[in-house]
């Protein structure tokens, strides 16, 4: 058997790198492993291939960010001579939302494989659950730790039990040594050892045990509490040593400081046991039961530890039987009294390390590996299952999302209208059109991937609306470089683009100041929703009320706000149509999708069934002449569209484009039907080269977009509202192709990361 193990690898000081290079080593034992022909490909945090120095056995590094690596990576192994692969999987350590990139590799591996799952939710968000389900459809088969995860498997993400295999979390196979070191130190001499290790954080509920101590002290004043493990590397960048120095001082606080000590270092299996050892109790006090399996838990019972815990899932299973003790969450007078308990009991204490030890011996890593190397040979003799029907949207086709142009677009101020080719055309200044999208697209991005990068976006538009917002609730539009007003007040389009911003930074997963400050710019706009008197300007105040009523479905204001304005634009419908003819004006001019837009975000908004119907015959007749040669021909701005007319073809701009993008993204979400995610998907390819002059207007080497689409050319500037209505448009498919796992049950298989 030979065998490519994808996880982290040592040198690097992580759970999962020390978990694959013990089942490495546990495999070696087993006479079916080849140890020459398997390799390592490994997973390193940053982009930096030298921060480690990797053993011979690592044969492919993967930058966890970077999406190329992932695909490079399946090609590598398809090229070797590999029969299987095993893939530990863990949400963190791969790139991309809840760790999408992992997607791009299974679904280019050719090899069969076996997944590793050492985490699973129980309340997972869509991402997460849609590639557990991905990895499981792949995979040969699912391996977990618990019985609790098989059912969170079966129960929440549909897999069969025919599909998981329950193999315990492996330990190390040492015996306790007769002279431990650990425990002649100064540290452990004479003293009763409570022990704790791990790497530190808030959730490890460390200040139970402290708040437990006095009590325990009172009849054990030998009593010493050792948490021996480096802080969390995200708890460093992020706090510092906050939380363990808040320890310190609980201890201080409760006269227990010299009954408290820290050991603040990483250390090998071999030492670990040597604590183990060489405690008195094991104390592990996590603060909730979502703790499917126990890395530390495990190690413990391994190492025959006398073991104290919180209730949570993994702990439950493994102290079963008296094995060891539990204490209720956040309960430390009842740990103390199991702790006095215990320590006062010599029988009742060596018969919970007996039972301890004896179960740990059957988790020893040698009978692990075994278990593992029968499942690797079903995997080996079972082909992989072909997919029933390819996805409808490629992912992998899509450039990859990329926002270096709208960042040199933006300044301090806002983002630059226009654009000489790829660089901002200052002389032009700003427009709350365009700050409007802008923030949009932004929140987009950062929903899709929670990116620091989109998110420092947010607060630069936000503040540009906020300066061009006037006294009485209304805005400005224009705005010089120098920041000067250029106008009173803007167009009633902009405005409605204004509030659709506002409406979706309100439903959105940016931060509560950001979404406060916006409900407030929101609200100062309220009273002019009755002025409106243009569809368009109508249509984008619709779908920004409908995005801030998902939130505040309660608002009757609101509500009664919104009906009024859906009454408008369905009044324009029903007095233009007319025969063939199904619209809302006796033309169509620019940006035509997003008045049957409004009315589907209606709909969703209040159940209304005329704002439904109307939206999908308008959806109809647009469809008619959209669509007429294989790929979309949006409504051209020379001449427009009249009644019974031809479209003109030229010149086809971006944000029609980006509209008619939206409009069958929503009539899917909407609907269901398979048939608005080809046509969401054939518009989205207009930016890419599937049009009249099959020329792409996204520019992979600037990042943006072509200003339009014009009989014999693109016009090659690349202002604010092309770019941004490509970008719009491709964080829709992006998002649409998460619905198409759910709804079709179709692979994902890539999504992108910004760049």
């Amino acid at each position: 058997m030979k065998i490519a193990f994808l996880s982290t690898y040592p040198p690097r000081e992580c759970g999962l790198a020390t978990f694959n290079q013990n089942l490495v080593n546990a495999l070696s034992l087993n006479s079916d492993y080849d140890p020459i022909k398997s390799f390592i490909v490994a997973l390193n945090e940053t982009d930096d291939l030298n921060e480690f120095k990797y053993p011979k056995e690592v044969k492919f590094l993967i930058r966890q960010q970077n999406q190329q690596d992932y695909i490079d990576a399946a090609k590598f192994i398809n090229e070797s001579d590999v029969d299987t692969c095993i893939i530990e999987h863990e949400f963190g350590i791969y790139g991309g939302n809840s760790g999408v990139f992992l997607l791009s590799l299974i679904n280019n591996l050719k090899k069969p494989f076996i997944t590793v799952l050492h985490t699973v939710l129980k309340e997972p968000n869509f991402m997460q659950q849609t590639i557990i389900k991905e990895i499981a459809a792949k995979a040969s088969k699912i391996v977990v730790m618990s019985k609790k995860a098989v059912l969170f498997l079966n129960s929440i993400y549909q897999i069969p039990s025919t599909k998981i295999q329950l193999i315990a979390h492996g330990v190390p196979n040492l015996e306790p040594k007769i002279d431990n070191p650990i425990s002649k130190s100064e540290l452990f001499q004479n003293r009763k050892v409570l022990f704790t290790f791990g790497l530190i954080s808030r959730n490890k509920g460390l200040e139970t045990v402290i708040k437990a101590l006095p009590k325990i002290v009172a009849q054990h004043p030998d009593a010493l509490y050792v948490i021996l493990g480096n802080t969390h590397p995200g708890v460093v960048r992020h706090n510092g040593e906050e939380y363990r120095d808040s320890l310190k001082k609980l201890a201080v606080d409760l006269g227990v400081e010299k009954n408290l000590a820290f050991v603040n270092k990483f250390v090998s299996e071999e030492e670990l046991h040597s604590y183990l050892t060489a405690s008195t109790l094991y104390i592990t006090p996590y603060l909730n039961e979502a703790q499917i399996t126990s890395g530390t838990l495990s190690y413990a019972v391994g190492a025959g530890a006398a073991v104290i815990s919180t209730p949570y899932w993994h702990a439950q299973e493994l102290l079963a039987d008296g094995r060891g003790k539990l204490f209720d969450f956040k309960n430390y007078d009842q740990l103390a009294d199991i702790v006095n308990s215990l320590l006062g009991d010599s029988e009742k204490y060596s018969a919970l390390r007996e039972k301890a030890y004896q179960y740990g011996k059957t988790l020893r890593w040698p009978a692990i590996g075994n278990n593992y190397m029968d499942v690797l040979n079903d995997a080996k003799n079972n082909p992989l299952a072909e997919r029933t029907s390819p996805p409808i949207i490629d992912v992998e086709s899509m450039p990859k999302l990329n926002l270096n142009h709208i960042f040199r677009l933006t300044d301090d101020t806002g983002i630059i209208q226009h654009a000489r080719f790829g660089i901002p055309n200052l002389k032009e200044g700003y427009c709350i059109d365009d700050n409007a999208r802008a923030l949009i697209m932004a929140l987009m991005a950062y929903e899709h991937d929670k990116s620091k990068n989109a998110r420092e976006l947010i607060p630069t538009y936000l503040s540009y609306i906020q300066y061009m917002q006037k006294d009485d609730g209304n805005f400005r539009n224009f705005l010089s470089f120098n920041r000067n007003y250029l106008d009173e007040i803007g167009s009633e389009d902009s405005f409605g683009r204004t509030i659709w911003s506002l409406g979706k930074l309100i439903n959105s997963v940016a931060n509560n100041s950001y979404r406060e400050f916006g409900k407030e710019l929101f609200s100062n706009a309220i009273p002019h929703f009755k002025t409106l008197k243009y569809i368009r300007g109508i249509a984008n105040t619709i779908i920004g009320v409908s995005e801030y009523l998902m939130v505040h479905g309660g608002d009757e204001l609101l509500v009664n706000e919104l009906n009024n304005l859906t009454a408008s634009l369905k009044n324009a419908y029903r007095a233009n149509k007319d025969g063939d003819w199904h619209w809302f004006e006796d033309i169509l001019t620019y940006d035509n999708a997003i008045l049957p837009l409004a009315l589907l975000h209606h709909y969703q908004a209040t159940g209304n069934l005329e704002s439904y119907e109307i939206a999908m015959e308008s959806i109809k007749f647009l469809d008619g002449f959209s669509f007429e040669h294989g790929y979309l021909s949006p409504i051209g701005n020379d001449g427009w569209m009249r009644k019974n007319g031809v479209n003109p073809i030229y010149d086809q701009q971006a944000i029609e484009t980006m509209a008619m993008v939206l409009l069958y993204y929503k009539a899917f979400e909407v609907t269901k039907d398979e048939q608005y995610l080809q046509k969401m998907h054939t518009s989205y390819k207009w930016f890419l080269g599937e049009n009249s002059l099959h020329i792409p207007l996204y520019d992979n080497e600037t990042n943006g977009c072509a200003d339009g689409l014009q009989r014999n050319s693109v016009n090659r500037n690349q202002g604010a509202e092309s770019t941004l209505a490509y970008f719009i448009s491709h964080l829709t498919v992006l998002k649409a192709a998460e619905m198409e796992y759910e709804t079709l049950s179709s692979p994902l298989m890539e999504t992108n990361k910004l760049a």
